[in-house]
């Protein structure tokens, strides 16, 4: 054999026999953490090292991730996080849900890939369950790999199927960073580099239908060509912006005005995390074409759809092929995104992340009005929120402060003032409880810092009685105001993460 040949073979070798060990001594432990920094410094992209908390807030030890279950993860060297950012969102049933797991080994004993030629019946299978699933007359599915490509297929079906190439497309929003889906972002930072991309794409600001009208009302008078208008439920990566109640009916009716299709991007937001199954219901609305991804795949494989009625989907039918993917909807990611469907329904996550949701919400705005140095707004529905902070340090100071309390979150793509706290929709009270408190930690640690000491050299700030049901964050120690007795009970504890995990039923 080659010489490099035979060395990259011992390489592999020796990752496969990390990969299978159930336990790891000291020195290979040691071994592993060397590799993956060279790894990632020599072949991967060393711009990440410089940007990761794992690395920069690890303590001199860098944190590589090793194993998870529920809402915690572990490292390498067995520290125990909790779980608030849940993958950007694909772990919405949490980490190594046991059912989707077994679904997809099970699969993976019988045939992990597609002859792309016979009939595939899990493809058939989760189409009829999203067909079922999904509200009005969507029912036809086409299945990729992550969420860009959903975009990308629901911008190409509304260009085939209107036979008109200009969009509307939001400031703020984010869809994707392939070529199509980056010529809807609202933000030139990711933008400019690439340019030019798409033409015809014109923005508006988000949440304003009367925006919206008013490109329509342009495009209609000097004949520019819209295919559709491109949004998302809430706004993810721009800090989690929830748009007024009358926005989202308001942008059917101008699409059905104005004849131009509505595409809503649920990659984010679909599947149970804003509290219902998809965003849009939160306004009784239909869009034409739907994007999902992330928590589809359970949190086991990737897998994204996009979808359509079947009279729109009809421009599709002559050739089937005009669009097609080697391994989207192949059947382990199937597998996955059927299992995904079942426990969402059954463990209701869409009710948990609800109920969470609003738990959450009330405290951390609770949290927010003890720090107005610092906290400028606290948004979002269900297990999609956002607290903006004053301004960038802050933000990722926050941030830092959280991982090294072994709490993980992190900033919004678009607006690194904000961070996200998007954990899995099962996620236990009590530790809900533990991330709120190690909040109000990290708070009163950047507050007693050289940089936000108050000038009038008291340090002291004014608490008020907490209110029944509310966390009070006033002392060191967190504690609850119970609605009943109104004595005060202490919250959860710092008890191991281990004790922690989400609950299954």
């Amino acid at each position: 054999m080659n010489p490099q040949f035979e060395t990259l073979a011992q390489e592999s070798q020796w990752w496969l026999d990390i990969i299978s060990s159930r336990r790891l001594g000291v020195r290979r432990r040691q071994r592993i953490a060397q590799k993956t920094l060279e790894n990632f410094r020599s072949y991967y992209n060393r711009g990440v090292l410089h940007y990761s908390k794992a690395v920069a807030e690890a303590n001199g030890m860098t944190a590589i991730e090793w194993s998870g279950h529920g809402s915690a993860f572990s490292d390498l060297e067995g520290r125990e996080y909790i779980d608030c950012l849940g993958g950007y969102g694909i772990y919405s049933a949490g980490i190594r849900h046991p059912k989707i797991v077994k679904a997809v080994g099970d699969q993976l004993q019988r045939m992990p890939l597609s002859s792309q030629e016979l009939l595939d019946p899990l493809r058939g299978a989760l189409s009829h369950l999203l067909g079922e699933l999904a509200p009005g007359e969507l029912q036809n599915c086409f299945f990729i790999n992550n969420g860009t490509d959903a975009v990308e297929g629901a911008m190409k079906l509304a260009r085939l199927y209107t036979g008109k190439p200009g969009f509307i497309a939001c400031l703020g929003g984010f869809h994707g960073k392939s070529y199509g889906s980056l010529s809807l972002m609202g933000k030139a930072e990711y933008r400019q580099a690439f340019e030019p991309l798409l033409t015809d794409v014109y923005f508006v600001p988000f949440g304003s239908a009367d925006a919206v009208e008013a490109e329509l009302r342009k495009a209609e008078a000097v004949g520019e060509q819209i295919a559709a208008v491109v949004a998302e439920p809430i706004q993810g990566e721009a800090g989690a912006i929830v748009p007024p109640d009358d926005y989202w009916p308001r942008l059917r009716e101008l699409c059905d005005r104005y004849g131009v299709l509505l595409i809503a991007d649920e990659v984010q937001t679909g599947l149970g995390r804003t509290g219902r199954i998809f965003g849009l219901d939160h306004w009784g609305v239909v869009p034409d074409i739907l994007c999902l991804g992330k928590a589809l795949g359970g949190g086991v494989m990737p897998l994204s759809a996009f979808m359509s009625t079947p009279r729109i989907w009809k421009v599709l039918e002559p050739n089937p092929f005009i669009h097609s993917s080697t391994f989207g909807g192949n059947p382990l990611a199937c597998a996955a995104g059927i299992a995904a469907i079942n426990v969402m329904l059954e463990e209701d996550l869409a009710g948990q992340a609800a109920r969470s949701g609003y738990y959450m919400l009330e405290r951390l705005r609770e949290i927010g009005m003890r720090y107005p140095e610092l906290v400028v707004e606290v948004r979002g529905k269900g297990l999609l929120l956002g607290v903006e902070f004053r301004d960038t340090e802050i933000g990722y100071a926050v941030a830092a402060g959280l991982f090294r309390r072994a709490v993980l979150v992190a900033g919004t793509l678009l607006n690194a003032k904000t961070i996200r706290i998007e954990p899995a929709l099962n996620i236990p009270i009590e530790l809900q409880d533990v991330v709120l408190s190690r909040l109000d930690e990290t708070l009163t640690e950047l507050m007693r810092s050289p940089r936000f000491v108050r000038r009038n050299g008291t340090g002291k700030r004014h608490v008020k009685k907490p209110a029944a049901g509310v966390v009070s964050f006033g002392s060191r120690r967190a504690s609850v105001v119970s609605p009943r007795s109104k004595a005060t009970v202490p919250a959860a504890r710092r008890l191991p993460v281990s004790s922690l995990r989400s609950s299954r039923g």
